[in-house]
């Protein structure tokens, strides 16, 4: 499968779904209920202009989320307009994707990973020690084809991860590993795991979303074979 940028943002909808997704104009809307930038943003359509905007702004505020606009690749004119206005960037993200036979070459070690839905108490203990709050929970409950990923290292619990299916796309979300089992392999576990779940429900194609801050992650995911496709950044009004 020849995957492109919109297949990605089309698998991302899906697989981290908002509580409320709509077109206003040449604007896609989102309504996140606390979830975080991804389900809350606004993603340009059509070209837009200063009163779209005004109107974007209006929708956003009625449901309680501050304004904040996600610059995907080749919306450079709305990036102008945003900043003109006042926005601030944030969060540089970089898109990748690998074919998901290079990461089910090699079998995983027993009771290393689990596949796990409904999430278990300690599944849910780690992603909260991550940052990862309810609200976003919320986000994984919705989507439709999807599974939990439990990491065990040196016999006791070492990491989360969230995997879901769309269009022959796995797409890994919220991986958390807890600060002592780091540097120890956990997180490529975690990838080889979601990859052979994927696999099992016809996907050809893994993908996933990084900060370009986090070196770390950038670093795993490079050396795992993953390409840098895409990417986008935020633009938000700061508080006052």
């Amino acid at each position: 499968m020849s995957v492109t940028m919109d297949d990605i943002y089309a698998a991302t909808d899906a697989t981290w779904p908002p509580a409320r997704i709509w077109q206003d104009g040449p604007l896609t809307l989102r309504e996140g209920q606390g979830g975080g930038g991804r389900v809350s943003s606004a993603t340009q359509d059509q070209p837009v202009t200063d009163s779209d905007i005004t109107n974007a702004e209006q929708a956003m505020r009625a449901l309680g989320q501050g304004p904040r606009f996600q610059i995907r690749n080749g919306h450079d004119a709305l990036d102008v307009l945003l900043e003109a206005r006042g926005y601030e960037v944030l969060d540089e993200t970089v898109i990748y994707v690998v074919p998901i036979d290079m990461l089910t070459d090699i079998a995983i070690p027993r009771v290393t990973t689990f596949c796990v839905w409904e999430p278990l108490a300690i599944m849910n203990e780690i992603w909260a020690k991550g940052g990862i709050a309810p609200a976003r929970l919320n986000i994984m409950a919705r989507a439709k084809t999807k599974t939990g990923i439990l990491s065990r290292w040196n016999e006791k619990p070492a990491g989360v991860a969230f995997a879901g299916l769309h269009d022959r796309i796995c797409m890994v979300h919220a991986v958390e590993v807890l600060p002592h089992q780091r540097r120890m392999g956990v997180a490529v576990w975690m990838m080889r795991q979601a990859a052979f779940w994927g696999q099992s429900q016809g996907a050809d194609t893994i993908a996933l979303m990084t900060t370009r801050a986090n070196a770390g992650a950038n670093a795993l995911y490079a050396g795992l074979g993953f390409s840098e496709i895409g990417g986008y950044h935020y633009r938000h009004l700061p508080k006052g």
